[in-house]
């Protein structure tokens, strides 16, 4: 079965996406920048070696959306916090299946396809982020997704990935390179910087 890529993607309008950013450098220019980062992304990572997917939101205006690029599949993510999002974009794909945030400039196909493989030992797959979240979780099988997996997790906070990571108690878990995410101007800079 051919492995699914999950980008988490959210229509980029002002004051709707990247809001952290936005206080920083304005809500139009956070948009910008979102809007034109996951144009980057999506060329960085596209290979035939997995189906990539766009787990969009709002449901309506992203399945409808001329921002996106017409040929790849689009996913309500539908209602919920982040966690209920992910694990319902995860069962639909059924795995093995990774999932990534699109406000992670450094992401390439060899990071995906590092933590593809890794899932052919493991059970799930972490990509972790300099802020103690992550901007990679994959697993190798997510029908079902595992029992409480996203319970409890403290997100946007330095415990989002040992939050995610206790709840998977008894699995063997990978994990890959650590990437920077943007949500600040700071983390902003620091990726311009390099």
């Amino acid at each position: 079965m051919k492995p699914t890529l999950v980008v988490m993607v959210k229509e980029p309008r002002a004051g709707r996406v990247k809001t952290r950013l936005g206080r920083d450098i304005g809500m139009t220019a956070a948009a910008w920048w979102f809007r034109h980062q996951v144009r980057r992304l999506l060329r960085q990572i596209h290979d035939p070696r997995w189906t990539t997917v766009l787990a969009v939101a709002p449901d309506r205006a992203g399945m409808a959306s001329r921002v996106w690029p017409a040929h790849l599949p689009r996913w309500p993510q539908g209602q919920g916090d982040l966690g209920d999002r992910m694990a319902r974009m995860m069962a639909r794909a059924g795995g093995p299946v990774c999932v990534i945030g699109a406000d992670v400039p450094g992401i390439t196909r060899v990071h995906v396809a590092t933590a593809f493989a890794a899932l052919g030992n493991n059970d799930a797959v972490f990509g972790p982020a300099h802020d103690g979240g992550y901007w990679l979780i994959g697993l190798r099988r997510a029908r079902p997704v595992p029992q409480g997996l996203f319970q409890g997790v403290r997100w946007s906070t330095e415990h989002a990935l040992a939050d995610t990571r206790a709840n998977l108690r008894g699995l063997r878990i990978a994990q890959t390179a650590t990437l920077r995410d943007v949500d600040t101007v700071a983390d902003l800079d620091t990726i311009n910087s390099r």
